[in-house]
């Protein structure tokens, strides 16, 4: 079962009796980011608007239109089948569709009718339900009615990335119907299970080539290790969780392009998944490098920086007299990504002549 941890940002609240205009009312002193929208026939002071509600004259339709992709989330106070057939035209995919929920005109029910994992309209209804006393949540997603583990929302609350959602359905299925699956953890977040235990059906294995068993049906792979093992990949959902640090020393010239060959070279070489870097560390400049924020940029991976005189404290695997002397201190790649991760250099500094050094640490999770 999900924790009750709001996943949507932006959501709209849509009333279009009075009844359901009391209850949106109640949805927003509970949530005051909402926004409310109800038929303009119901403001009863057009020359005093009252300014909690958007008062809108357009069809119901055409505001749906908007609302759908203007909004991480919509809260439909009028019957199901209505709502089926206001948004069934606007559906893309569920990776992109809003949440979206369903209350009836007295507040009985809260249904998740679109998007409840992915959308986080599951957690969202268990939350609006609890702000009416009788009311109760409607959910029907099969990880959550059998409390088992929702395979595409594992990690996701930590920025986990899924590198194969390919399988996510398969796995999915499999963990559903109680199917024997393994579990591999080898870094990351380790209260990421919602649960105080695992399912039943759900083994901890303690290396990978456990997977390749046909007892097991699928697999959950939580690593930041490449995994080119076709029968593994096969039958595994991988998560990647953000648990490297990149340390760069670099020049004012080092260019985006230096950059990422520096970086994807090392992370291939050395069997680590890009996916999982949760930073660039460096030293502090004093003028901005060009390169490196256009790679920060590009693949919105954040740039932790520090002062010569704190990298100078930190006891780096491979100090460089020559580095001592244009830096002001013996490392910077190495130094820095141990600073940023508190963890150890797992790949020394490698060197890009003439302007880039690239070290990785991993993060400690306790």
């Amino acid at each position: 079962m999900l924790p009750i941890t709001l996943m949507v940002r932006k959501t709209a609240v849509i009333a279009i009796t009075k009844h359901g205009i009391e209850i949106a009312r109640r949805i927003k002193e509970n949530m005051q980011e909402v926004e409310i929208y109800a038929p303009a026939k119901y403001n009863i002071s057009a020359s005093e608007p009252q300014s909690d509600i958007t008062w809108f004259t357009e069809q119901t339709t055409q505001l749906m239109t908007n609302l759908f992709k203007s909004n991480d989330a919509l809260i439909c106070i009028f019957s199901l089948g209505a709502v089926i057939r206001l948004i069934a035209p606007l559906l893309v995919d569920k990776r992109s569709d809003p949440a979206i929920l369903v209350i009836d005109d007295k507040a009985n029910f809260v249904i998740s009718a679109l998007s409840g994992h992915l959308g986080g309209a599951n957690v969202l209804t268990r939350l609006v339900a609890s702000f009416f006393p009788n009311s109760q949540p409607i959910i029907t997603t099969a990880a959550d009615v059998n409390e088992t583990i929702a395979v595409d929302l594992v990690g996701r609350e930590f920025g986990w990335r899924i590198e194969n959602p390919e399988n996510v359905t398969r796995v999915s299925a499999f963990m559903v119907n109680e199917e024997k699956i393994a579990l591999y953890q080898q870094t990351g977040e380790k209260n990421w299970l919602p649960t105080a235990s695992l399912p039943k059906n759900v083994i901890v294995v303690k290396n990978l080539d456990e997977i390749r068993s046909p007892e097991f049906k699928a697999a959950l792979i939580i690593s930041d290790m490449l995994i080119i093992d076709p029968i593994i990949l096969e039958k595994s959902v991988i998560y990647r969780p953000k648990s490297l640090v990149a340390g760069l020393g670099l020049h004012w010239n080092t260019r985006k392009d230096d950059i990422e060959l520096g970086i994807q070279t090392v992370m291939k070489d050395k069997g680590l998944s890009f996916m999982s870097i949760r930073n660039i560390s460096s030293i502090n400049k004093e003028k901005e490098i060009r390169g490196l924020q256009e790679f920060s940029d590009h693949y919105d991976i954040p740039v932790e920086t520090y002062d010569k005189d704190i990298l100078a404290t930190v006891a780096a695997p491979n100090p460089s007299r020559i580095v001592q002397k244009f830096e002001g201190t013996a490392s910077v790649s190495e130094a820095s990504s141990i600073l940023s991760s508190k963890g150890e250099v797992i790949v020394p500094k490698h060197k890009f002549p003439p302007n880039l050094t690239v070290a990785i640490s991993r993060i400690k999770f306790d």
